[in-house]
């Protein structure tokens, strides 16, 4: 009897023992199976399901032809071939200004006066050489009468009193000559000099004012500088990883500051052959009509150039796009009720209101036309999957 419950006794720890290895077993196959599980949700965390699929509908991505575009800021500057500086003819105190900086002048109008001691000079000359001249003329017609009247007048005598009377003359023209360079008008023999503007233009720099001294012609810097501003430059960086997209030629829509509601339209006439190491850009010249005289030097502009040459772009809807986690996405279709969620790089908008598509989309390729509205049906339908996707990011 003892025997037998021994041998019941050992037979029941078998048993005991081989049903927790068992439940053991199942659990651990059980946890493999549920990590699996999640493993295939981490790696599919982009793919969704949705209960009604037809509410959904897509389109093709398409290759179009278009213009690259690109934009840069840029600086309202006078054009240099127009921009022309102002000087003193001589030197002197100025005694009168008759213009200011910001003043629109017309050619020939008086910028100011100054008194100058070098036409002082030369006016002082004038009457000299003048005065020399008519003593000589009254000699030469002096030993001329004697000795054509056959008065003792030697034929030498005569001749150097010709000769004195042509220097004389040419010692007047010379004094002429020196005030017409000082002040063109020698009719009106004054030590002061009149400084006129030399084109039509606004005055874009004054250095000087009443009182002070004005140097000569060939001392810096001008009196005034005066730019004709019916046709200016808008000077634009491009940094150097964008040069390659603007081309001589090419086009520009340009947007002033001071007046956002205008649209303006200008051309690529030059592209710096120099690189500024500092902000790693080139300059690059827009000629502009300024006729109306709205655009003025130092006023700040965007310019969007737009390419003669086009390149294909693959282009969507814009509503199959929509923005995540400062990221841009679209959905294509997977078949089914199954949908995957794509990232991509935003390129240019079209005139049309389409969106191009710069890398993570290829034509042909087909999109939900209306992602917003597929991406909250998805967030509804699968939160832990949303969630997920959230921590991860």
């Amino acid at each position: 009897m003892f025997g037998l419950r021994k041998h019941w006794t050992v037979s029941c720890l078998v048993i005991s023992t081989y049903l927790m290895l068992s439940a053991c077993g199942h659990e651990d196959a059980a946890k493999t199976e549920k990590a699996g599980e999640n493993l295939e949700a981490v790696t599919n965390e982009n793919i969704f399901e949705v209960s009604h699929p037809e509410l959904f509908p897509f389109t093709t991505a398409e290759s179009r032809l278009v213009s690259d575009i690109l934009e840069a800021n840029g600086t309202i500057t006078p054009e240099i071939s127009r921009t022309v500086g102002v000087s003193a003819l001589a030197g002197g105190r100025v005694a009168e200004v008759d213009a200011r900086l910001g003043d629109t002048v017309k050619a020939g109008q008086l910028l100011l006066k100054l008194h100058s001691p070098d036409l002082a000079n030369a006016i002082m000359a004038l009457k000299q050489a003048k005065s020399y001249e008519e003593l000589a003329m009254k000699q030469y017609e002096r030993n001329k009468f004697l000795f054509d009247n056959g008065v003792i007048v030697a034929k030498k005598d005569l001749q150097i009193s010709e000769n004195t009377l042509a220097n004389a003359k040419a010692n007047t023209e010379n004094a002429q000559t020196q005030i017409k360079l000082l002040n063109p008008n020698v009719n009106n023999l004054s030590p002061f000099i009149e400084v006129r503007s030399p084109i039509n233009g606004v005055i874009t720099e004054q250095n000087v004012t009443t009182g002070a001294s004005a140097k000569s012609l060939d001392a810096t810097p001008n009196l005034f500088t005066i730019a004709d501003l019916s046709k200016i430059w808008l000077l634009c960086d491009v940094y150097e990883n964008n040069l390659s997209q603007v081309k001589e030629g090419d086009f520009a829509e340009i947007r002033v500051n001071a007046y956002p509601e205008k649209q303006l339209q200008g051309k690529v006439s030059n592209i710096f052959g120099l690189l500024d190491p500092r902000t790693r850009s080139v300059k690059v010249r827009i000629e502009l009509d300024n006729a109306d005289g709205l655009l003025k030097p130092g006023m700040f502009a965007t310019a969007t150039f737009i390419s003669q040459s086009k390149t294909p772009k693959v282009t969507i809807p814009a509503t199959a796009m929509f923005r995540l986690h400062d990221k841009d996405w679209v959905f294509s279709p997977l078949g089914g009720n199954r949908f995957i969620r794509i990232e991509v790089k935003a390129g240019e908008m079209n005139a049309d209101g389409s969106q191009q598509i710069d890398s993570g989309l290829q034509a042909n390729e087909q999109v939900i036309t209306n992602a917003l509205r597929l991406a909250a049906a998805a967030r509804a339908e699968n939160p832990i999957a949303f969630q997920e996707h959230e921590k991860a990011k």
